[in-house]
Parts: structure tokens; C-alpha cells; sequence
């Protein structure tokens, strides 16, 4: 009777959705070992289930081959749906999940989650004047985000999006294209659609405003799939499935970048890490940029190799920064110049990309005259990667991947297996392979750092850090920088971030620059940058500016163990490390195209100031929740919009009550953390029954640690009981883990009276109250072999 009832229910649906191009016409269809194969008298459909919130539909020309290669896909095992009812009016595929309906007359391919309608093909696959397209219908109530890194809104409905990647130099508040251009869409009916192909192209998102959703190409695969699930928590987790997770990133990637556009010398260099130290400024990695494989910024690009007339002992610096905790970066790009000290090297090796004649191709740009390395011939991969495996083996700890949409790609360019379109898009992606790969081969237990400024869907399982291109240093350019990252974060790169204080432009404003650094603190990599006209190293501006950097910066370390545990979960799941307010209240239309207001986390929201000379902030409080601000305690119900004042040393930010906030004592770099020594904040409110949390750790380097077994979980859970309050503390820990154990200040806010006990037992704990503040502190000694349960008796 079910089955039945969802027909009839399908069919209903179907008598009220557009008709799909009408020339093609149902012929016939089975089950086969490829997947659920349907004949029209255009060509074939191929529908596959990958699980019950993930299905694939793949449509293949009459006179075409199936091409089963994906650039984005890893996931390998397909599922059978549950059930397939073929009626004369439709074939319904059913899942527990995405249901696929085919109707037979007129054509049409509709999607359903749990029997409530998604999206349905309107003309489905067809020629165009410029290649070929894909379209499907829209309702008119349909908030749509994704298209990669743009600068658009929340809301990206009604643009005509180019996928094609291009750095946008100086951008502000407004950029249609950028670095990262993704052909993936989102919807505010909790689906995604991924477009699974390479090429460049476009996708409309009803610009023509007749509810139509196009993905548009010059060729290649006629490949979607279609996610959807209850909690965008499980739609991103079930797209990070298909396309690969992201891996943990070493610690010390959450910490503090010395960075500028660039250090001339070594003893440039070493007399800023060591101003760092000197000002007590926590300091985790520095970068270098051109300067260390040439004197000029036109002329040596393709080097690849330290200039050791500035930098004379390369080797020694590394190893001198290593030893301080200090991680040294290395600035590459796909470019070799023919006047670069390797272009002979390059030819001979036959590493670089060619012309139709089967030269290698060369034209100018703002370097000097140049080719390409192609990447996607065995000779260029593997003289590229064993340039990388070099710098890996002098004890270089991560590379950055500059100019690698890239920057300019000539059509008539020739790669191994294809043109330069063909290609485009996923450039960045493989170079990002390459690298992730060359450091596995020198260091095969060391995670890789890969900062990127171009990449594909899919590029996070490779460990690509992006990171949102030369951004103007204007207030314009920091108001465009959390839309951004939240709108990344959800396409499966959660590592996306800004350069702090923004990169382009000569503007000298120590307001700007420290907001932008307060912000930092809550997106993923803390990385300030700039060009070298103005400092962007905090211990080079003037003292009332480098001290509020240095506030930020050290708040920036004492969020280590919670900022850790976001990268566990980022690993595991896909989750976002910032994640819009939409992504826990997704039906609340409040919230859909908010971006200036954001969660860190599941337990902070984050207002930044975006603005000079602001006194008062407005706030939007998600409800069903309190909050409490993170600087004062103030206690704030949810539900409501509220102005704030708005103070110097700190942007709007506050704790969700009942979470627990993991913090560090005070550091100079990651080096010396281990996360046994923890000040543990709980933020009571007796609205609050029960609370629980989880704080993953592990040594910081080991890739894969979690998988191999080194590492432990600790479990905090809060529970009221009728005398008082109960927490109680378990470790899981990994067989291949050596545990320790863990000195915790256990601090509990707003705490409306002295208790009269805590006891760990029968054991009278000692415990300190402060009546002004309402803050209770207990210090304890966990041995976690054993499960801590401390009662306080109020």
C-alpha cells in the first residue's frame, strides 16, 4: 500500500512540473550492473545511488562513450535502490532518502527527498550555440548559494556565474570572479547539486528569472549528483563522502603566519622572527615569497632554487627557525621564465606545456616571457615534484601555490590530455596533488601544508588550504571576506580565509588592519599579508596597533584545543569550521542571507566590525538558545536583535550557554602545547538540563593519527541534579596513544551563588568564588585512566 501511495503522490507531482525537452521520448529501461540504465532516442541515462542522500545521474549521447572519469569523485560504492516500481505513466526509483522519478510522456526527470519535492530537469541535457547545457527547474522561494569564492550576497540567485578561474586583484565588496570558481549549487530546500565536470563554463541561477537553474560547458562529462538530507551538518558530510575529505592539518597551521610580499634576505627574515619573540607576539610559520629564489619580481620566476647571495644558508635558517618552533614556507609557481635560471632544465626535461607544432608554448606576462609546467604529462609531474621533494628535504614545512587558476592559460596552450579549458579549472586542484603528494614522498608520516590560490571541487582532500586571493586593503575588502569563507566552508573547503589587513593597495589605517586581525581569530588560518608598502606584521606597527594585535593574536592560541577539535570535526565530517546561521536554523528565512554574523563552531557567535568609527553594533541572537559575551558575561536571550556597544580591544562575540570552551595557557608557538594543561570554561545557565563536548587531541604531525590510533577524545558532560550540578570527565583513547595526565582549571560563569561544596567522591575539593563576577574555579588533576565525576552541592 505504501509503494502505491507514493506513486499516486509521484504522479500528482509530476502533472504539475514543466515538461523536459520536448523531443525526447522514454524507449525502455532496466536495472544493470553500471546502475539503472534508461534508453530515449537521444542517448542513455545512467542513474546510480550512492547511498540514500547521494544519486548520480549521468546522460550520454547517442554516438558517444561513457567517459567514467571524475576529477572531483572518490567514492566508489554504489548501493541498490530499495525499491523500483515501473508503472505506464513513470519508473520510480526509491531510496529511504533521494527518490529519482522518471516519467515517460513527456520526458522528465524529477528528484524527491522523503517524498517532498527537490528540483526536476526542465530541459535536461542539450546542444547549445557555444557547447552543451544541462536545465532544471526552480521554485520561486529557493534561496541558492555556491559557485565557489565570489563576492555576490548570500544569496547568488539571479546571477549568470562564469566558472572559470581568475584572480581578481584589488576587489572589494563586489566580485562576480575569482579564484575559485566551483560548479556546485546549493539550495534553501537543503539539496545540492554538483555539476561533475572539468571544462569551464557557466551556471545560471535564473538570471533570466523564469525559476530555470543552467549549467552550461564547452564539453565533457553530462555528469550530476544530486545530495540532499535532513541538516546541512549531513548534506556537506555526504558531499566531503564523495569527493574526499579534508585531512587534518598540522597544529601549527592554526597558529600565528609572519608574512609579506616579501622578505629580501635571510637576515631580513631571521630579524623579524626574532622581533616576534622579542615582543612576546606568538609567531607559528613565515612565509616567503619571490625573494628567495630572485632579487627581482620580473625576470627569475621558474628558479625554484634559493638566490644564496640573500639567502646564503638556507639550510641552517630552516633548521634555526625549526628548533624555535618555527615553520618555514616556500612561495612556488607554475610559471618558468624563459631568463629563469631553469627554463634550459625545463625544455630538456620536457616539463612544460606546448604549441600545436609540439614546442613548448611561451608568451608574455607580467613576469617576463614564460611557459607553463604541464602538469598533466608524466615528464612535468615528476620534474616538478622532484623540485618540490628537494625543498621538503631541506625541512621546508609547507608550500604555497601562487597563481595556479593559473593566472594566465592561453587557449591554444596544449597539456597532456587536453586544452587549456579543458584543464582551467582543475589546474590548481592537481597542483595541489603534486605537492600533497612530493611531501608524502620525503616525509610519508608528516601531514602536509598546501596553501592554494585556485582549486576544483573535491581539492580539500588533498589538504589545499585556500586562501581568497589579493583582496583590497580597504574596509570594502574586509566586508566581503565572511560571505566568503562561509560560502567555501559549505562547498567542502572549510580552510578558506583572507589575508589579514587585507593584501592590496599602500593604506595605512590601524583601525582597519586591527579589526581585520580581530576577525581573524575567528576564520580558519591566521595568516596577516600584504604588499610590502605597509607592514603586515603586527610587531611592525605602531605600539597601540601592535598591542591590540598582540591581543588578538594571543586570544587567537588560547582558542587552540577548541580551534583544534573544529579541524577533528572538519576531518570526520566536512563540517565548516565558520558556518552561516542558516546552517543550524535552516528553515528560518531570517537567516538565509546573513553573512556578517556567523557561527565559529557550534558554541560562538561572531559579529565582526566591518566598518571605521563604529560605537554601537547591531546583533542578531539566534533563538532557542542564551548567550553570554565572551569578554564581560553578559547574559543575552536568544531570539532577538539587540544594538551593543562596541569596544576597541575586541569584536562582538558570545558563548552559547551550556557549551564548554577548551582554552590554553599562554605560548610563544604550538610547539610547546600538548593539551594537558587546560583551563576548561562552562558557561551555566539553569535553562540548561544537561550539556555535553568533546575535545579531540593528538600530537599535532602525525598524518592520519586518528586513523592510525594515536590520539584520545575527551568527554565533558554537565547535568543538573537536585542538590546541584554533576560534571563528569571520560577519555577515549586511541590503542596507539600513550596518555597523560591532564591539569584542568575547570571554570564555570555565571554562577549566581557559592556552592557549598565539590566533592570528586568523597573528597572534599578545594574551589575559589569571585561574588563580583560570578565565576567559580576549581582546579583538578585528572588521571584519565579513569573516569573524573565532580559533584557541586549548592
Amino acid at each position: 500500500m505504501k509503494n502505491i501511495l507514493y506513486i499516486l503522490f509521484a504522479l500528482c507531482f509530476l502533472q504539475v512540473s514543466f515538461a523536459q525537452n520536448p523531443n525526447r521520448t522514454f524507449v525502455s529501461s532496466e536495472t544493470t550492473k553500471a546502475g539503472y540504465r534508461v534508453v530515449v532516442q537521444d542517448g542513455v541515462y545512467v542513474i546510480k545511488l550512492y547511498n540514500k542522500s547521494i544519486v548520480e545521474t549521468t546522460f550520454i549521447p547517442k554516438g558517444e562513450q561513457e567517459n567514467p572519469e571524475s576529477h572531483a569523485v572518490v567514492l566508489k560504492d554504489y548501493t541498490p535502490f530499495s525499491n523500483i516500481s515501473d508503472t505506464p505513466e513513470a519508473v520510480v526509483l526509491n531510496s529511504e532518502g533521494v527518490t529519482v522519478i522518471i516519467k515517460k510522456s513527456p520526458f522528465q526527470i524529477q528528484y524527491t527527498y522523503k517524498g517532498q519535492p527537490l528540483i526536476s530537469e526542465r530541459d535536461g541535457y542539450s546542444k547549445t550555440e557555444d557547447g552543451e547545457a544541462i536545465q532544471f527547474n526552480l521554485d520561486d522561494t529557493e534561496v541558492l548559494y555556491g559557485g565557489g569564492a565570489r563576492a555576490l550576497g548570500m544569496n547568488r540567485r539571479g546571477h549568470r556565474l562564469q566558472l572559470y578561474n581568475r584572480a581578481h586583484y584589488g576587489y572589494e565588496t563586489h566580485s562576480e570572479l575569482m579564484n575559485f570558481t566551483l560548479p556546485i549549487v546549493m539550495s534553501s530546500k537543503q539539496y545540492m547539486i554538483h555539476f561533475d565536470n572539468a571544462p569551464i563554463g557557466y551556471l545560471d541561477l535564473d538570471s533570466k528569472q523564469n525559476n530555470s537553474l543552467t549549467y552550461e560547458t564547452i564539453s565533457g562529462r553530462k555528469t550530476y549528483q544530486v545530495i540532499a538530507s535532513d541538516s546541512w551538518e549531513d548534506i556537506i558530510d555526504n558531499y566531503t563522502q564523495l569527493t574526499g575529505k579534508q585531512p587534518m592539518p598540522p597544529r601549527w597551521a592554526l597558529g600565528n603566519f609572519s608574512s609579506r610580499f616579501g622578505y629580501h634576505s635571510e637576515a631580513e627574515t631571521r630579524a623579524t622572527i626574532a622581533k616576534f619573540k622579542a615582543e612576546e607576539i606568538p609567531v607559528d610559520a613565515v612565509i616567503l615569497d619571490l625573494y628567495w629564489f630572485g632579487k627581482e619580481v620580473q625576470g627569475t620566476m621558474g628558479n625554484l632554487a634559493f638566490d644564496t647571495d640573500s639567502f646564503p644558508t638556507p639550510e641552517r635558517m630552516i633548521k634555526d627557525f625549526d628548533k624555535e618552533g618555527v615553520n618555514t614556507i616556500l612561495i612556488t609557481e607554475p610559471f618558468v621564465l624563459t631568463t629563469s635560471n631553469r627554463w634550459e632544465e625545463a625544455v630538456e626535461q620536457d616539463a612544460l606545456a606546448k604549441d600545436s607544432l609540439g614546442q613548448p608554448y611561451t608568451y608574455d606576462f607580467f613576469f617576463g616571457n614564460t611557459g607553463l609546467i604541464d602538469i598533466y604529462s608524466k615528464s612535468g609531474f615528476d620534474w616538478f615534484s622532484n623540485i618540490y621533494k628537494d625543498v621538503f628535504e631541506m625541512g621546508v614545512s609547507g608550500i604555497w601555490g601562487d597563481l595556479g587558476e593559473p593566472e594566465v592559460h592561453p587557449k591554444a596552450l596544449l597539456h597532456a590530455t587536453g586544452t587549456a579549458d579543458e584543464v582551467h579549472n582543475i589546474y590548481g586542484h592537481d597542483w595541489a596533488r603534486l605537492v600533497y603528494e612530493s611531501s608524502l614522498s620525503a616525509h610519508s608520516k608528516v601531514r602536509p601544508f598546501v596553501l592554494m590560490r585556485a582549486g576544483y571541487s573535491g581539492s580539500q582532500r588533498y589538504g589545499l588550504i585556500p586562501w581568497s586571493g589579493d583582496v583590497n586593503r580597504t574596509w570594502g575588502g574586509l566586508q566581503s571576506q565572511p560571505e566568503i569563507a562561509l560560502q567555501m566552508g559549505m562547498q567542502g573547503l572549510g580552510y578558506m580565509h583572507s589575508d589579514l589587513g587585507g593584501f592590496a593597495g599602500d593604506n595605512l589605517d590601524d583601525e582597519l588592519y586591527v579589526r581585520w586581525l580581530q576577525y581573524g581569530v575567528f576564520q580558519p588560518i591566521y595568516r596577516p599579508h600584504a604588499q610590502e608598502d605597509v607592514p603586515s606584521e603586527p610587531v611592525f606597527r605602531n605600539e597601540h596597533a601592535k598591542n591590540l594585535a598582540r591581543k588578538a593574536i594571543r586570544l587567537r592560541y588560547a582558542l587552540l584545543p577548541y580551534n583544534y577539535n573544529l579541524a577533528f570535526q572538519n576531518h570526520k565530517k566536512g563540517t565548516p569550521l565558520m558556518r552561516p546561521l542558516f546552517f543550524e536554523h535552516p528553515k528560518d528565512v531570517t537567516y538565509q542571507n546573513l553573512a556578517n554574523t556567523y557561527y565559529w563552531g557550534d558554541s560562538f557567535l561572531v559579529s565582526p566590525i566591518l566598518e571605521a568609527g563604529v560605537k554601537t553594533h547591531e546583533v542578531i541572537f539566534p533563538k532557542n538558545n542564551m548567550w553570554f559575551d565572551f569578554y564581560t558575561d553578559e547574559k543575552i536571550e536568544g531570539g532577538q536583535t539587540k544594538t551593543v556597544s562596541v569596544v576597541e580591544n575586541s569584536i562582538p562575540t558570545y558563548v552559547k550557554g551550556g557549551a564548554f570552551i577548551p582554552m590554553a595557557k599562554r605560548m610563544q608557538n604550538t610547539k610547546s602545547y600538548t593539551g594537558h594543561n587546560l583551563l576548561l570554561h562552562y558557561y551555566h545557565d539553569a535553562s540548561i538540563t544537561s550539556s555535553s563536548s568533546q575535545l579531540y587531541n593528538d600530537d599535532g604531525e602525525t598524518l592520519n593519527a586518528f586513523e592510525k590510533g594515536k590520539y584520545e577524545r575527551l568527554n565533558f558532560s554537565y547535568s543538573q541534579h537536585k542538590k546541584g550540578m554533576q560534571f563528569v570527565f571520560k577519555d577515549d583513547v586511541g590503542p596507539a596513544y600513550k596518555v597523560d595526565s591532564k591539569t584542568i582549571q575547570l571554570i564555570i560563569h555565571n554562577m549566581e551563588t557559592a556552592p557549598a561544596s565539590i566533592k570528586n567522591g568523597k573528597k572534599e575539593l578545594t574551589f575559589t568564588y569571585d561574588k563580583h563576577t560570578h565565576i567559580l574555579e576549581v582546579p583538578l588533576i585528572w588521571e584519565v585512566d579513569s573516569e573524573l565525576e565532580i559533584k557541586i552541592i549548592l
